[in-house]
């Protein structure tokens, strides 16, 4: 890891080898600055207050060697990093003095987001700020889990699914339910509407042919006299008029057929005459026929107008004309087909939402299950752990219980089960008991509970546990579930403070433990942990107050002597302390061959 202009961090070069490495140095020489460059790596927060005075930016630089089958290799890969030499994978941040964060996977800017969610397949970071965190029931729950492996996996999956069916029909239900009078009453105005046009009975186009005949009824004599007319005017005199057009038209033909025999040209306009004198008789004889069919009927004057009138009425409701109500009524029976199917609707989702309550219930007892399972061997396997860590008589008890509804993590007021557990153990019953919330983890309150020393009561951990023995709790769960689901590398920062004694050598062996199966870093001031070690690191000051390359050390056999006399008594230099520092690592070196 590269770290520049971060805190007193000039510029440095941190190289962790496998097993357990140590942080050690002076208070404010940095070490913390480690883990806060782990931290930017994994996403963490940017922080401007971390740059160095001096610096426009910070920046961390991390080389991880992986298994290219991580699932963080997987998702830095679909993001567009690619791998140096098929297994390191180069991770860097940088943070501006102004607080703006960039963020860089595989030669490829991501997102620091993709930092985090690639984080939980690469470190476990613990802080003192982690003892606050394992208090919370959210925390205990995702350890147990974590604990109970492909059991409680493979059961939480199966709830899960069931859940999301669920809240997702249950939202329909709810928004079906809820419109329900609106729809109703829509489904009534139209089946009014239908109702009033299928009476009344309209034809396409109905009401523009009756305006038409109305105009002709209204107006009959006056269109009699104008056709009696044009027709006497076409086909024979009229009084005071000349020559009809028919008769003037025969003699125009006349006239150029008989000049055609000279000029060709008179014959083709004969022919157009002729023609016309056709049109003129065929109109004629129209005109004569409209003038026989035309005469006043006030009876069905009157009936084409009340039809009208009705069909005024009714259009106004529904369109301009009667084709848009005809059409405004096709829509509407679709739309009322629909709206009928509402209540046969409700009826099937409320059906199928009782039978999924009823899986969901089936689900929730089977992870609960799965769960005290697991809860009783972890609260076994963490209290054996919290004996080697000098807290003999100490008990660890993770509790399973269900959520009662009045919490209001309840979905609604109707999605609560009947649940108990008569027995206390995995014979639960449906049924029967108080109401149950479920919630999108299951139906069960996951609490750990420590009993400090024999006699004493369990209490919840953030009620009854000091900073010490939180640390040593959270110590023994990690070594416990890193047993079963290794994490790759995990930090601890100073997650010994308040130990001492006996405790801390117990805690020394413990990560010892740990690094077996996984990378360990631990910011330390600790002699009796440092001394655990498999690589030891000093970071030191120089005398400008700043972090060098110069200023971080693996130490040597020497080294770790004198670094673990200064931590045991301020005097790196003093023969009884550097006696009791090789008498520590002796002391190490011999339970690490046992660990």
């Amino acid at each position: 890891m590269h770290l520049r202009g971060l805190g007193v961090i000039d510029d440095a070069v941190l190289e962790f080898k496998p097993g357990l490495t140590v942080v050690t140095g002076e208070t404010g020489a940095g070490k913390t600055m480690v883990v806060t460059g782990l931290g930017l790596l994994m996403g963490g927060r940017a922080d401007a207050g971390a740059v160095r005075e001096g610096y426009q930016s910070a920046l961390v630089e991390g080389r991880l060697v992986l298994d290219p089958k991580n699932a963080a290799v997987t998702k830095a890969i679909e993001a567009g990093a690619e791998l140096d030499d098929g297994d390191t994978l180069v991770i860097a941040r940088t943070v501006s003095a102004e607080g703006r964060s960039r963020a860089h996977v595989g030669g490829r800017g991501v997102p620091n987001g993709l930092l985090g969610e690639m984080a939980g397949d690469l470190v476990a970071v613990h802080g003192q700020s982690d003892q606050i965190r394992l208090q919370s029931q959210s925390r205990q729950r995702e350890s147990l889990d974590r604990f109970g492996g492909a059991t409680v996996a493979k059961a939480l999956a199966t709830y899960r699914k069931t859940y999301a069916e669920m809240r997702k029909l249950d939202k329909k239900h709810r928004e079906i339910t809820q419109q329900f009078a609106e729809r109703a009453a829509e489904a009534e105005r139209l089946r009014a509407g239908l109702a009033e046009i299928e009476k009344v009975a309209p034809q396409p186009g109905e009401d523009h042919e009756l305006k038409a005949e109305s105009q002709r009824l209204s107006h009959a004599e006056g269109l009699q006299q104008a056709a009696a007319t044009a027709n006497e005017a076409l086909s024979g005199e009229s009084e005071g008029s000349g020559y009809a057009v028919a008769a003037l038209m025969n003699q125009v033909r006349r006239a150029l057929e008989g000049g055609a025999a000279h000029d060709p040209a008179l014959g083709e306009l004969g022919r157009r005459a002729a023609e016309i004198g056709y049109l003129v008789d065929d109109l004629a004889t129209e005109c004569a026929s409209y003038a026989a069919g035309v005469e006043a009927d006030p009876v069905r004057l009157a009936g084409v107008e009340d039809r009208r009138a009705t069909l005024s009425h009714l259009v106004r409701g529904y369109g301009e004309d009667v084709d848009a109500t005809l059409a405004w009524a096709q829509q509407a029976s679709v739309r009322l087909l629909e709206l009928d199917n509402d209540e046969q609707s409700v009826d099937e989702l409320a059906e199928r939402l009782r039978e999924l309550r009823s899986t969901l219930a089936r689900h929730a007892v089977a992870l609960t299950k799965a769960r005290r399972a697991a809860a009783a061997r972890l609260a076994k396997a963490v209290t054996g752990e919290l004996q080697e860590l000098s807290m003999v008589g100490s008990r660890l008890f993770v509790e399973v219980t269900y959520k009662p509804d009045d919490e209001g993590l309840v979905l609604e007021s109707d999605h609560t089960i009947d649940l108990i557990d008569p027995a206390g153990d995995t014979a639960t019953m449906l049924g029967q008991g108080p109401p149950v919330a479920f919630g999108p983890d299951g139906a069960d309150e996951i609490e750990m509970l420590l009993a400090p020393h024999p006699g004493a009561s369990p209490r919840p951990l953030g009620k009854g546990a000091s900073g010490g023995e939180l640390s040593r709790v959270m110590l023994g769960l990690e070594v416990v579930l890193g047993a079963v689901d290794p994490v790759p590398t995990f930090v601890f920062d100073e997650v010994d403070s308040g130990v001492g004694g006996k405790a801390a050598l117990g805690i020394g062996r413990r990560l010892a433990r740990l690094a077996r199966n996984s990378q360990v870093l631990v910011v330390t001031h600790l002699p009796q942990v440092a001394a655990f070690a498999d690589q030891h690191l000093l970071v030191r000051k120089a005398l400008s107050g700043e972090v060098t390359s110069s200023g971080v050390h693996t130490l040597d056999t020497e080294g770790r002597i004198r670094e673990l006399a200064r931590m045991l008594g301020g005097l790196e230099d003093s023969g009884s302390a550097q006696a009791h520092a090789e008498e520590l690592l002796a002391m190490a070196e011999a339970d690490r061959q046992l660990v």
